[in-house]
């Protein structure tokens, strides 16, 4: 089948397979948030090890973000899309059989790559069905089914872990999986570049995923190990010289580099990953936060976490649609600078959090205002990132775009649990007890972790403020993809 008659007779198809997706892979993230308290207790996590949950699928997911957009472009994006399926499916199953924290952990990892395979495809393929305004409202329609996989994530993992198991909050991407498999072998046109196959850059991808790794354990390991301690120091230090290999890398050694420096010489394409870093740092946290202290302080079931997150993710899918429609006329730099000053002003009212908080003032009404600014923030910015890259390139300018977001939620989340934490200990005066003891719900451990909560949210205002400084670069810019003949198809 030709590019223009998929256009003409499957572009609604493609894009539900796209959207579809990636609902799939943000679903992973918020469904298994609800459920991080019964995992930790279930296999016996400890209170800092909690974080590698998700910070596993984090990591790998953003460590080969670029390998998986780069694959898109060279070997095809319906051969890497369904590749990456298969990976992400299998890894949930396995996840879902986890008995320990190790064989979870790991499952979780293997999970991370095969959506960082998946997920740029997504956006691949809608930038080279769609362009013009039609683009913009496919990017508006894939970010508000973003939102709406973290509404019914949040939702379906308190379901299923009242009536089920934790588990399944694993077991559900298998069937998600095997029909969006059969859609996507029978829907999906296949594009190849115009141009011989490529080298990829493994060695960049390993180097970059080692570098993040180390960096996040050495700075989650500074609740019980001081910054200034060796082992801190050593680690970090190992981090550095993993990213600064990586850089050279790049810079010098791959021939055909998975993260080219000149896509950075464009002010457009820095500004929009400047700021999604930013944002992803900010706002994934969030999530992570909020979960924990309604079930931990407020003493929430998984259930009512759930339908507690439902108004926010709402908002999200609200957001996104504003922005998509405002977009073409408005330019980037007004929602972006709109919706990072929302973000602040939500950070700011997150910091009132304590053990007695009422759940309309105290969170959902802030938390709504933030994840409003998250739905208007990521329309504009895909579209500021992809808009000046050739169609040949899309899946790796998407790639980046999806990394910076997922880099900065992993760092994010190591920093400002970090935080927390510290936090929390300093105002209880030592170490917290562990989720197990009957000590962990007395009301001086209530008050600490509050506090840290508290801290973390002041962090994460201020990182939404210089998010707002770094949008500044995106200034007059209005986004508009014309359809390329440089894509050729292929069955």
């Amino acid at each position: 089948m030709t590019t223009a008659a998929a256009r003409r007779t499957h572009t609604g198809l493609i894009l539900a397979v796209a959207c579809i997706a990636q609902f799939m892979v943000v679903l992973d993230v918020s469904v298994v948030n609800v459920a991080l308290p019964t995992i930790t207790k279930s296999l016996h996590y400890s209170a800092t090890g909690q974080q590698w949950i998700v910070n596993a699928y984090v990591l790998t997911f953003a460590g080969f973000l670029l390998l998986g957009g780069r694959a898109a472009d060279v070997f095809g994006q319906k051969k890497v899309f369904i590749l990456g399926l298969v990976i992400f499916t299998g890894a949930s199953l396995v996840g879902g059989f986890a008995q320990n924290d190790v064989w979870l952990t790991t499952a979780r990892a293997v999970q991370g790559f095969g959506g960082a395979i998946l997920s740029p495809a997504t956006l691949t393929i809608i930038i080279t069905t769609f362009s013009g305004a039609k683009l913009a409202r496919a990017i508006g329609m894939w970010s508000a089914v973003a939102g709406a996989g973290g509404a019914t994530g949040a939702l379906l993992g308190g379901i299923l872990v009242t009536e089920l198991s934790w588990r399944w909050v694993l077991f559900i991407n298998v069937p998600i999986g095997v029909v969006l498999g059969l859609m996507a072998l029978s829907y999906l046109p296949e594009h190849r570049r115009a141009v011989d196959a490529r080298t990829m850059d493994v060695l960049g991808a390993v180097l970059v995923t080692a570098g993040l790794s180390t960096a996040v354990y050495g700075i989650v390991s500074t609740t019980t190990y001081p910054w200034t301690s060796a082992r801190t120091l050593v680690t970090l230090g190992i981090a550095a010289v993993l990213l600064a290999a990586f850089g050279l890398t790049e810079a010098r050694l791959a021939k055909f580099p998975l993260l080219p420096l000149r896509f950075f010489r464009s002010r457009t394409a820095s500004g929009a990953n400047a700021v999604m870093l930013l944002v992803g740092g900010a706002f994934f946290s969030m999530w992570y936060f909020l979960t924990l202290f309604m079930q931990n302080v407020l003493g929430y079931s998984a259930l009512r976490t759930g339908f507690a997150f439902l108004p926010p993710s709402i908002a999200i899918i609200i957001g996104a649609q504003i922005s998509s429609r405002l977009m073409s006329r408005m330019g980037i730099w007004p929602i972006v600078t709109v919706g990072t000053a929302l973000a602040t002003l939500g950070f700011s009212l997150l910091t009132r959090l304590a053990p007695g908080s009422a759940y309309v003032t105290a969170i959902m009404l802030p938390n709504c205002l933030v994840a409003f600014a998250l739905g208007l923030l990521f329309t504009p910015l895909a579209a500021a990132a992809t808009s000046t890259v050739q169609p040949t390139e899309a899946g790796l300018a998407s790639g980046i775009l999806s990394t910076s977001r997922q880099v900065g939620g992993s760092l994010g989340l190591a920093i400002l649990a970090t935080v927390a934490t510290t936090r929390a200990i300093t105002v209880y005066g030592k170490s917290l007890p562990s989720y197990s003891s009957p000590q962990f719900h007395s009301p001086p451990v209530m008050h600490a972790i509050s506090s840290g909560y508290d801290s973390a949210f002041r962090w994460s205002a201020g990182v939404t403020l210089l998010a707002l400084v770094a949008g500044l670069a995106l200034r007059g810019v209005f986004p508009v993809r014309q359809a390329s003949p440089q894509l050729v198809a292929a069955d």
